[in-house]
Formats: structure tokens, C-alpha cells, sequence
């Protein structure tokens, strides 16, 4: 009964160590969430219209074949970076970005907040839905990776 027993601790033991262990690397990912569908929301002609007071950028193959566009406030402390994302500079492209994301797309884009482990807000993304993997680089700058889309079903 003592090898049983000890046989058990050890487990539990284990299995703790991996809980714990997979806890505290939750910390160093940020979060992607659907914006509340009341109360206090941003949408994307809010965003199009101030997007000056944002650093702008977009992933995909050309502003024509867009996969999603990003917005970074510049009046906070917080960054986000990413290799795969191209800067925008002017309303125009912001503009066009948003229209081929809108019109163009199988699924259905919406706003999604860009949160930090702590749900400090570092920004919105607009685009269909999908997974984004966002890695924490320091306490203020947040790696935004390429998103993957969700697979399109025809029959």
C-alpha cells in the first residue's frame, strides 16, 4: 500500500509541476478578443476615420489582397511589431485596405481588440476571424505573428 501511495504523490507531484509550469507561460502571450456587443465598441469607420491617430499596418500579399489591418495608438505606452506587417502612410491605402478586407472576403471581418496578458489594450485588428499568435516582448511592446484564416468550405 506504501508503493501505491508513493506511486500517487509522485503523480500528483508531476502533474502539478506541468500546471504550474504551463500557468506562468501564459504571461508571456497576449490575447485576441471580439469587442463586447454592447456598450462601448470601436468599429472600423471609427478607425478609418482617426487612423492618424494610429500607426497602421497590414498583412498580406499587396494592399490589394489584404488578410487584415492593424491599429497601434500612438498615445499610449504600447507598442506592436511584427516582421510580416507593411506600415500604411496615408488615408487612401487605410481606405482601400479596408474596403477589399470588407468586400473580398469569404468570412465575416470584424474589429478585435489586441490585449497583453494583463488585458492592457495595445491595439484592434480588423479582419475575418482566425488564429493570431502574439508574443510578449518586453512589458510595453507586444510581436503580432501573421494570422492563419479560418479554412473555407466548398461543396
Amino acid at each position: 500500500m506504501n508503493w501505491n501511495k508513493s506511486i500517487h504523490m509522485a503523480i500528483i507531484a508531476l502533474v502539478s509541476v506541468f500546471l504550474i509550469s504551463g500557468c506562468a507561460s501564459l504571461t508571456d502571450y497576449g490575447k485576441i478578443r471580439p469587442q463586447p456587443s454592447r456598450g462601448e465598441r470601436i468599429t472600423i469607420e471609427q478607425l478609418e476615420e482617426n487612423w492618424q491617430d494610429y500607426t497602421v499596418s497590414y498583412y498580406g500579399l499587396k494592399v490589394s489582397n489584404p488578410k487584415g489591418i492593424m491599429f497601434d495608438p500612438k498615445n499610449n505606452e504600447t507598442t506592436l511589431v511584427g516582421d510580416t506587417w507593411i506600415k500604411v502612410e496615408d488615408k487612401k491605402t487605410v481606405s482601400e485596405i479596408i474596403g477589399w478586407i470588407k468586400n473580398y472576403t469569404e468570412f465575416n471581418p470584424q474589429v478585435w481588440k489586441i490585449l497583453g496578458p494583463d488585458d492592457r489594450l495595445y491595439g484592434y485588428l480588423f479582419y475575418p476571424g482566425g488564429q493570431v499568435v502574439i508574443k510578449v516582448v518586453n512589458d510595453t511592446t507586444m510581436y503580432v505573428y501573421s494570422p492563419s484564416f479560418p479554412v473555407s468550405r466548398h461543396y
